[in-house]
């Protein structure tokens, strides 16, 4: 049984209620107008997922918060607005104050942005320490309350912009005329504070309860101030003497909610105890008991004209109840749901309940007509996120998979972004999708099945069974003929199926753990496999007889990485892709041609080539990197998603990249014929086409080495320090570099090091301009190595199965601590780390690991987490996500 209001600390709980009226059905179209596109892109398909949604009191706009930035919709007609783009991670939360001509909104970016809705500019960003939780204005507009994580509140003058008060609480009501402030501070603490609102200055500390207050709330005149705490009671108060009126009784748990109805006749309070009670708000006599939800009660809410009460059920329940408050009957049962109702809301004229649904840290929201307890609609974005793109042959179609949870197949004209179809009927997530070369069928994978589509019209036209566990990886082979399909961690098989009759031709054995990723040479006449157990495999399509397998060479860091592979349009290269690394392979010899490194912290995802073989994509973090596919030259960067990049592809004439991601989106890039391979650089030691830190480490590596050697730069026959010097001053100087530090220094350099090859180097008697230049460039490398700030940096790899590691950076010795929390704010684990220099923390050997355990050493469930980096008085937070 899982109690929401009482064990999530980190829940929306400022928000105001809803209002949610029904509109047009084709409001929540995927169609999405190209509004702050990222450099380079020229659509966007689909809006993000949804958080969060809010109507304005006027009911002229819808807010939704999303996983791209905040739409607002015109209530009416249900036209887009506008997208707010407001935080690098997405938005969880909005609120509109009471005129609705503002609108507040948070996301991860410890920053609530706050917007004019009439010319959607934003008037003023307000900083916080930590990542904000939730906001709400005060009744007279003049005020916005904002909790951040770690049971702090601050109080915001809205003409100014300026901070009026911080203090301790992890939870805030306003008094009906905005004047006073209840905040609770929790973990264990009785007592309730009252503030003035204007002056910052605490009036007075309530005290009586024997245990935690979860909620406290006003009644409408403002006299009466209702607390309910985990003793099991409820007590009212007046507010402006701290007098204490009464005490509640009769719940057998903690109370952990309460709520006047809107003439403040009737006390509603719900408790763990999985009941609702009624109470008389001026006797507090005891009316009614509710009982029939079968799991805690997260959420409840009056109707307008307070003859009505909704309630919303926890995991085990996912039920809405309608309650008669008179008689204290259910007047109806609303289902539909599949996981604890985060909040319920009438609209302000009562015929319309809104419902919010968290799982797996999404928000669905649907709308029912109260009357009759019917849905009226279900209002979503893209769903969880996106897990894989493909282009039809033609050009004509996109197809996006929706990983995870959301198990369902998006299809979209290319040419005006137009959503096509929905496909539904897999009972997990899609992990791939591919097109037929006719362009006539679709294929999709994710559970243990695949399933076949009429591209055209959306039908279900086949099922394939076979696999005993998810399919990674679908694809046609050239003549569309053959299907091959790879199975998930605990299925180590490559079946091949008859696209025509369904059935199994062959089953490939031989990887020792599940198949990441399989695909078909240009001739049909191979297939290529990539597996968990870090190997490349190379089979005889006819016969099914393995023909070659490459190994890498070094040790596993990530054990939830599994090995892609792509074919280049020639078949003479084949591309890999393990952790955060591209590898190019001579297709025929199995020797290595070329190894790709830009990529950082997230495991790489996926990996195109263009249609004229000149090009390579790959994506994994926020980033989508583009490179010479003969040479491994890194030419440049695309960014703009909100989240990791889950898949690449190019469209058939090769204008056109497209990228699903993580934040529920996919763009579409313009994308230019690359330019002709540069000249040589001696610099360039390690040939990549560009001079950066990663020649530096080579040379160093090579010390002392005499005779024909890359490293030696200046070709005196010696790798030295001269080298080395001259390297760092050959920096940037090589076309489409990207920029110097690209990599994560900490995890290829120390300080130590850079300090001594400067002794060294200064030592040498050398006027020449680019070897003083290269003093220049390690002095520059010594200082990056000392972070100006203290910072929590996204943990990698992210989502992750089993283990991940979070790195970070000290501007100051401190004392370093991380804690783990799940989405209910129960604390997992603390990592103690101990007393810290100043440094750089981000290397697998540096960085702060978890193994996806419990302070007991249990493996911990799927789902959402946060982590929060304590370091002296630095504290921030951040999320994570397990995907098992």
């Amino acid at each position: 049984m899982r109690n929401f209001f009482v064990k999530n600390r980190f829940s929306f709980i400022l928000v105001a209620p809803l209002a949610i009226f029904a509109f047009a059905a084709n409001t929540f179209a995927q169609d999405s107008p190209p509004w702050h596109l990222p450099e380079g892109a020229k659509a966007r398909l689909g809006k993000g997922s949804i958080h969060h949604m809010a109507y304005s009191p006027d009911g002229k706009h819808l807010a939704v918060a999303s996983s791209i930035g905040t739409w607002l919709y015109d209530r009416q007609t249900g036209e887009e607005l506008d997208l707010l783009t407001d935080a690098t991670y997405g938005v969880h939360s909005v609120s509109f104050s009471p005129d609705g001509n503002m609108l507040a909104s948070s996301g991860w970016n410890d920053t609530v942005h706050l917007w004019d809705v009439n010319t959607r500019r934003q008037i003023h960003a307000l900083e916080h320490t930590d990542t904000v939780w939730g906001v709400t204005f005060s009744p007279d507009g003049q005020t916005l309350a904002s909790v951040i994580r770690g049971q702090t509140f601050y109080l915001w003058d809205l003409r100014t912009g300026t901070s009026r008060l911080k203090g301790r609480g992890y939870s805030v009501a306003f008094s009906p005329d905005g004047q006073m402030l209840a905040s609770l501070v929790g973990k264990g603490d009785a007592t309730i504070r009252l503030w003035d609102v204007h002056t910052g200055t605490t009036l007075r500390t309530l005290t009586g309860h024997t245990g935690e207050v979860n909620r406290v709330a006003f009644s409408p005149d403002g006299q009466t101030l209702a607390s309910g705490s985990r003793d099991n009671t409820l007590r009212l108060w007046d507010p402006h003497t701290g007098q204490h009126l009464r005490t509640l009784t009769g719940h057998t748990d903690g109370v952990s909610s309460v709520a006047f109805s809107p003439d403040g006749r009737t006390i509603a309070s719900v408790s763990s105890d999985n009941t609702l009670r009624l109470w008389d708000g001026t006797t507090g006599r005891h009316l009614h008991t509710l009982t029939g939800h079968t799991d805690g009660v997260n959420s409840f809410a009056f109707s307008p004209d307070g003859q009505t009460l909704a309630s919303g059920g926890g995991e085990e329940d996912a039920t809405i109840r309608l309650w008669d408050v008179h008689t204290g009957t259910t007047l109806r049962t609303l289902t539909g749901h599949t996981n604890y109702i985060y909040s319920v809301a009438f609209s302000p004229d009562g015929t319309t309940l809104v419902s919010q649904e968290i799982n797996w840290g999404q928000f669905t929201a649907r709308l029912w007509d109260v009357r009759t307890g019917e849905p009226l609609r279900t209002l979503t974005g893209h769903m969880n996120w996106v897990s894989s793109v493909a282009f039809s042959p033609d050009g004509k179609t996109l197809a996006s998979g929706a990983g995870w949870k959301d198990k369902i197949v998006q299809l979209w004209d290319v040419n005006t972004g137009r959503h096509l179809h929905t496909l539904t009927g897999h009972t997990g997530g899609v992990n791939s999708v591919a097109f037929s070369p006719d362009s006539n069928t679709l294929a999709s994978g994710g559970d243990m099945t695949i399933r076949l589509w009429d591209a055209d019209t959306g039908r279900h036209l086949h099922t394939l069974t076979g696999h005993t566990d998810g399919v990674n990886s679908v694809v046609f082979s050239p003549d569309g003929q053959i299907l091959a399909s790879g199975g998930g961690w605990e299925n180590a098989t490559i079946r091949l199926w008859d696209v025509h009759t369904g059935t199994t031709l062959r089953t490939l054995t031989g990887h020792t753990l599940g198949v990441e990723s399989v695909a078909f040479s240009p001739d049909g006449q191979v297939l290529a496999s990539g597996s968990y157990d870090d190997t490349i495999r190379l089979w005889d399509v006819q016969t099914g007889d393995p023909l070659r397998t490459l190994t890498f060479t070094f040790t596993r860091s990530i054990t939830s990485a599994g090995v892609g592979v792509a074919f280049s349009p020639n078949g003479q290269t084949l591309a890999s892709w393990r952790e955060t690394q591209v590898y190019l392979w001579n297709a025929r010899t199995g020797n290595l041609l070329h190894t790709l490194l830009e990529h950082r912290f997230e495991v790489i995802s996926n990996v195109a080539f263009s249609p004229d073989g000149n090009t390579l994509a790959s994506g994994g973090d926020m980033t989508i990197r583009l490179w010479d596919a003969d040479t491994g030259r890194y030419i440049r960067a695309l960014t703009g998603h909100t989240d990791g990049v889950s898949s690449v592809a190019f469209s058939p004439d090769g204008n056109t990249l497209a990228t699903g991601s993580y934040d529920g989106t996919v763009l579409l890039w313009e994308i230019t014929p690359t330019s002709s391979e540069p000249e040589r650089i001696a610099e360039d030691v390690n040939r990549d086409g560009v001079v950066n830190i990663i020649d530096l480490t080579v040379v160093a590596s090579n010390f002392g080495k005499i005779g024909q050697n890359a490293a030696d730069v200046n070709g005196d026959g010696v790798v030295n320090i001269v080298d080395l010097t001259l390297v760092a001053g050959a920096f940037g100087n090589t076309t489409a570099a990207p920029e110097i530090w690209s990599r994560p220094l900490e995890g290829t350099l120390t300080k130590s090091e850079v300090e001594a090859w400067l002794r060294e180097a200064r030592q040498v008697n050398l006027t020449d301009a680019s070897f003083q230049r290269g003093l220049l460039i390690l002095e520059q490398l010594l200082a990056s190595l000392t972070p100006k700030e203290t910072a929590l940096l996204p943990n990698y790899p992210n989502p992750f199965n089993p283990e991940t590691w979070i790195p970070y950076q000290l501007a100051k010795t401190a004392d370093v601590s991380i804690a783990i929390y799940a989405a209910d704010g129960k604390l997992v684990r603390r990592l103690e780390l101990g007393h810290q220099p100043v440094g750089i923390y981000e290397s697998r050997s540096r960085a702060a690991y978890w193994d996806g355990k419990n302070a007991l050493g249990e493996p911990v469930a799927s789902g959402l987490y946060f982590y929060t980096l304590t370091a002296g008085e630095f504290i921030a937070t951040r999320k994570m996500l397990i995907q098992k």
